[in-house]
């Protein structure tokens, strides 16, 4: 079923088109690596990525500072394997991981294909709560910087996703309506509940494959907008 009066399209960028686990695990090899960090990281990344998910929770909720997420999804996850770190440590595993993490650009399967297909006749934009000094690398980096005529960052907005008027924000930047655009992403709260608050049509990538029964479109590869677009 093709969507009609479609003339933009918005990405989330984080786990909808930049594979931000892989990226993410290949950056902290390297910092364990050059600080001498003596953990496994597959089982550091185990007991990380649950505590990441809920800062970024926070954050989204404006319940933590971005320094407090950089912080204390570290120190919390070093807590639970026991792993002595102090401060000074963590801060510079945090300003580590942030500089190295741009310098790995896989992207999800179809990304870049599907970039390719839908560029000749819809123009694409990024919305993302990721921060600002790093989101314009990770476009650059891999390549897919030139798919996107607007690039709008929470930071930038002074709101995050859900919250309505970053998606206001997004559609006067990219002199865009409601009615001729689409929103795709993997949190179906900041990405599908947010758009369809500011009257947008929104796609989910269900990048987890764990929802079901949802009442808007969702895919489960990139390929499948392919149906839609």
């Amino acid at each position: 079923m093709k969507l009609n009066n479609i003339n933009h399209i918005f990405f989330d960028l984080d786990h909808t088109l930049w594979d931000f686990d892989k990226n993410s695990a290949l950056a902290f090899e390297r910092v364990f690596k050059s600080r001498n960090i003596p953990l496994e990281i597959n089982n550091f990344l185990e007991v990380y990525m649950p505590i990441n998910f809920k800062y970024w929770e926070r954050y989204r909720n404006d319940d933590v500072s971005k320094e407090d997420l950089r912080y204390g999804r570290l120190k919390d996850s070093f807590d639970v394997l026991k792993f002595e770190a102090d401060r000074m440590l963590i801060d510079n595993i945090a300003i580590d991981y942030i500089q190295y993490l741009p310098d790995h650009n896989y992207l999800l399967d179809g990304g870049k294909e599907v970039l390719d297909y839908l560029k000749s006749n819809y123009e694409l934009h990024i919305i993302t709560n990721g921060f600002e000094e790093v989101q314009h690398k990770k476009l650059i980096n891999s390549g897919i910087h030139e798919y996107f005529t607007t690039v709008t960052t929470s930071e930038e907005a002074g709101v995050k996703k859900p919250n309505k008027q970053i998606f206001e924000f997004a559609l006067k930047k990219s002199s865009a309506t409601p009615q001729n655009s689409i929103m795709i992403g993997d949190n179906f709260e900041a990405d599908c509940t947010g758009a369809k608050n500011c009257g947008i049509k929104p796609i989910f990538f269900d990048y987890y494959r764990n929802k079901e029964n949802i009442d808007v479109i969702h895919i489960k590869t990139l390929k499948e907008l392919k149906a839609y677009l």
